[in-house]
């Protein structure tokens, strides 16, 4: 008796832009938003990937996936399933070779200004 294995399945995968159709302009639309650039941040922070259940931003659950979505369609984070969780990490490499410099200016410039709105 033969025994018929099947390849292993792929699982749900999340359509990416290649590298070479990130565009600057629709990456700094999905940074533009207060709480996409709150998730940006803490991916340029982060050691590694990050669940997006670790993210505590004050809108919906269906807001959140939209912003997500925007950042990973436009190129700034990749997501990838690991079981049942959706893992979020920065395309560091991808943006720094397409926009060099362009990640630094933004943290710092972001970082700038949460210590000036903090301050009142």
């Amino acid at each position: 008796m033969t025994t018929q294995t099947r390849p292993p399945s792929p699982g749900r995968s999340l359509e990416h832009p290649e590298r070479d159709e990130i565009r600057l302009e629709s990456v700094l639309h999905a940074l533009s938003d207060p709480m996409r650039l709150k998730i940006f941040r803490s991916l340029a922070c982060a050691e590694g990937e990050l669940s997006c259940s670790v993210f505590e931003l004050p809108v919906s659950k269906s807001t959140t996936t939209h912003h997500f979505r925007v950042l990973r369609e436009s190129g700034v984070i990749q997501q990838i399933y690991r079981g049942t969780a959706k893992m979020n990490a920065l395309r560091r490499d991808d943006l720094e070779a397409l926009f060099p410099g362009l990640l630094d200016a933004l943290l710092t410039s972001a970082a700038h200004q949460a210590e000036r709105l903090a301050r009142g």
